[in-house]
């Protein structure tokens, strides 16, 4: 069971240049997550085809502590292409290539729409009993709902700076 917070969850599927569908990831849900580790994913963020693989990436947070990041493969793809973009002699290239490779998982939904969170991730996440989900727009974010209040405090500070970017 899962209970939206913040905005009305208004995820539609938007028409991207090329004609191809494109989810939209908003909104805030909270869920809890069983003894088998499985997360509900909100049936608006859920993939149309079935067996859809999405890319669970320990994301490093500045203070708060990690979080686990969640690609679709469109975004997974874009993500690929920026870091082989790097040029070889750059020794970050293979230091994200190794982290992100080593921190990351494929998982598709089950037929309830959740996802199994390996062990690894949720101690890295300090995700336990409760998980946060967070609207990244082009992908989204699963949080420890502790460390998830602070983030959310954190941008508020930002908020005004960040928002004249748009300007």
């Amino acid at each position: 069971m899962w209970v939206s917070m913040g905005f009305v969850a208004d995820t539609v599927n938007k028409m991207s240049n090329s004609g191809t569908a494109t989810q939209i990831y908003n909104s805030i849900y909270r869920h809890g997550v069983d003894e088998k580790r499985r997360v509900q994913i909100p049936s608006m963020w859920r993939p149309v085809e079935s067996g859809v693989q999405l890319t669970l990436i320990v994301w490093p947070q500045r203070v708060e502590g990690p979080c686990l990041r969640v690609l679709p493969p469109k975004e997974m793809a874009e993500l690929m292409g920026s870091l082989d973009a790097m040029p070889n002699g750059d020794r970050n290239k293979t230091i994200l290539k190794r982290i992100i490779g080593a921190e990351s998982a494929q998982v598709t939904l089950d037929k309830a729409g959740r996802i199994c969170v390996p062990e690894a991730m949720t101690r890295a996440a300090g995700i336990e009993e409760e998980a946060t989900l967070v609207g990244l727009l082009d992908r989204f974010e699963i949080w420890d709902p502790a460390r998830y209040e602070k983030v959310k405090a954190a941008d508020a500070v930002m908020a005004t700076e960040a928002f004249k970017l748009m300007e």
